[in-house]
């Protein structure tokens, strides 16, 4: 598999399956996080379910209602924050070298959508 870059308006994502130990990579306009391959296949499962709790609870919501959701697993902890449809997306990385950052609700459509055309897994 070759090496994949996605990059969009204050947000990016990579792969390099070449790479020694951080093959992933999460980075919003201003920050970077390289990631193991456990990480980053978290990181994605778990951003796919955030989104798809937010759009099923959609009909659960007021217009005006705002919500939070967390998904975590032992490596990565996610928040979406906002309304449903628009909502910003946070990070922390809980392994041994720590990391944080975030998406501003802006991005988290395209972010979402580069996700879902990842060919990693």
């Amino acid at each position: 598999m070759a090496r994949q870059v996605k990059e969009g308006d204050g947000w990016r994502l990579g792969w390099n399956p070449d790479a020694i130990q951080f093959q992933g990579l999460v980075a919003g306009a201003d920050w970077a996080l390289e990631l193991t391959p456990e990480e980053f296949e978290d990181f994605c499962r778990l951003a796919r379910q955030l989104a798809d709790t937010l759009t099923a609870m959609a009909t659960e919501l007021m217009t005006e209602e705002r919500i939070a959701c967390e998904a975590e697993s032992e490596r990565i902890w996610l928040e979406a924050e906002g309304y449903p449809h628009h909502y910003q997306l946070r990070l922390l990385l809980l392994t041994g070298r720590r990391g944080e950052g975030a998406w501003p609700p802006t991005v988290v459509p395209a972010l979402l959508q580069a996700i879902a055309s990842l060919q990693v897994f």
